[in-house]
């Protein structure tokens, strides 16, 4: 079986004319000029694999991600070992421009088995005398992202539409596990009113998440790039530090999900816990539409909700917000099945529910409410919350004996209950505090 391969750039004759005498493993379809013609040819169903031949600067992650989703493998050639561990962490395969015919041949092949799940050697093979065969106890190029997974945690706070409070905990949650001298990560991934910046007095006007995916959609996002774009946030209990959110709605276009995975994924290297403030928004209506390849406004917050080890669902504590919690925990089980959250219900009062404000909404809940039971209550302090927002601060500095600031500490500092495969921290602040 012969493999259809689309070249880019002015490529070698005899490297093109040697493919096609080969007779067999490869098959030269097309030859293109320059990438976005190779993309239209590859998503018309017209090739497996493109080789690069000239202008590999130009490919990106979301690019390889568009091809891979077509099925097309991608083989870049360049004589640059930097350019070459780029396109690797990318997900590229590379090779000297002066490769032989028959060399090439088997990377195409093994870069098409590694992307459909085939074994390098069962797939497509080259006739007997192919002088390629004896590169193949040649390991394939290493997968895109990091060499090994790092040991960081994500938190994902999500909550549904009508600003129940998600920014507030998430900046709390991080700067209380940073208080517990950890090394946190603060990450503002919501793609409609990023406001993790002004909540905390900074002066930010770079879209730190944005230059991150940037530069991981360009295959240059390593540990001391991540570093240096995100901004440190010192408190008088600990340090973490902050990927600022995007400074307008119409920039969503620079949350791809292919880049988001590898800044979160070089996330966990440099942080013991990355907490990500996630937008409200599930929907995947942008899948409908004609190209379906185009990026998703809710890319962001449903890669981050899929790559979370922990999500905690924010509602609030009143008529309006516990129906609409229940109605986005039904929407997060769909879009997200794996993400088993931790409900926390905040701004609890007696003033919303009645007297016995936590007993009311356990009752309430254990009738009308989802499978998944309430885990924590978070108490409605608003002079604090507005203290801390006056000061562009947090809780532990604007008001530490805020039984609001208690409520989080103990949320996300409890000692981790096995109660779920993930691990993930439990509370029983509800469970305790009085009715």
């Amino acid at each position: 079986m012969s493999i259809p391969v689309i070249t880019v750039g002015q490529s070698r004759e005899d490297l093109v004319g040697g493919l096609e005498r080969l007779h067999g493993p490869v098959t030269v379809v097309r030859r293109c000029a320059e990438l976005s013609e190779l993309l239209a040819a590859c998503q018309s169903g017209l090739a497996r694999a493109a080789v690069v031949a000239e202008g590999s600067e130009g490919l990106t992650s979301s690019l390889v991600d568009r091809l891979s989703a077509v099925g097309v493998a991608i083989i870049a050639l360049t004589d640059n070992p930097d350019e070459a561990a780029r396109l690797r962490a990318i997900g590229v395969a590379s090779a000297l421009t002066g490769v032989e015919s028959a060399a090439l041949s088997q990377r195409i092949a093994e870069a098409v088995a590694q992307l459909t799940g085939a074994g390098p050697n069962t797939a497509f093979r080259s006739g007997p005398a192919d002088p390629g065969a004896a590169l193949r106890t040649v390991e394939a190029e290493p997968p895109a992202g990091p060499e090994e997974p790092g040991p960081g945690r994500i938190i994902a706070v999500w909550g549904p539409a009508g600003a129940p409070g998600r920014t507030t905990v998430a900046a709390n949650m991080a700067g209380e596990l940073a208080a517990e001298g950890k090394e946190v990560l603060l990450v503002d991934a919501d793609s409609y009113g990023a406001s993790i910046a002004a909540a905390l007095g900074l002066l930010d006007e770079s879209a730190g998440l944005a230059q991150a995916c940037r530069l991981a959609d360009q295959g240059l996002l390593d540990r001391e790039a991540l570093e240096k774009v995100a901004v440190p946030v010192a408190t008088r209990s600990g340090t973490f530090s902050v990927l600022t959110g995007i400074t307008r709605a119409d920039r969503w276009t620079e949350l791809r999900a292919p880049a988001l995975t590898l800044v979160l994924e070089r996330a966990r290297q440099i942080a013991e816990v990355v907490v990500i403030d996630a937008g409200f928004c599930l929907e995947a209506d942008e899948e409908l539409s004609f190209d379906t390849m185009a990026p998703r406004r809710n890319a962001a917050t449903l890669r981050s909700l899929e790559l979370a080890d922990a999500v905690y669902a924010v509602g609030a504590a009143d008529p309006v917000g516990v129906p609409r919690l229940v109605r986005g925990l039904a929407e997060l089980e769909a879009a997200v099945p794996q993400a088993a959250p931790i409900v926390v219900m905040n701004r609890v009062r007696a003033s919303s529910v009645g007297r016995g404000p936590e007993r009311q909404l356990r009752d309430a809940w254990e009738r009308y409410g989802p499978a998944s039971g309430l885990e924590a209550f978070l108490p409605f302090d608003l002079a604090a919350a507005d203290a801390a927002l006056l000061g562009g601060s947090l809780l532990l500095e604007a008001a530490p004996e805020s039984s609001l600031r208690h409520a989080i500490r103990q949320l996300v500092c409890a000692p981790a209950q096995q109660k779920r495969k993930s691990s993930v921290f439990s509370s029983t602040a509800g469970r305790r505090a009085k009715d």
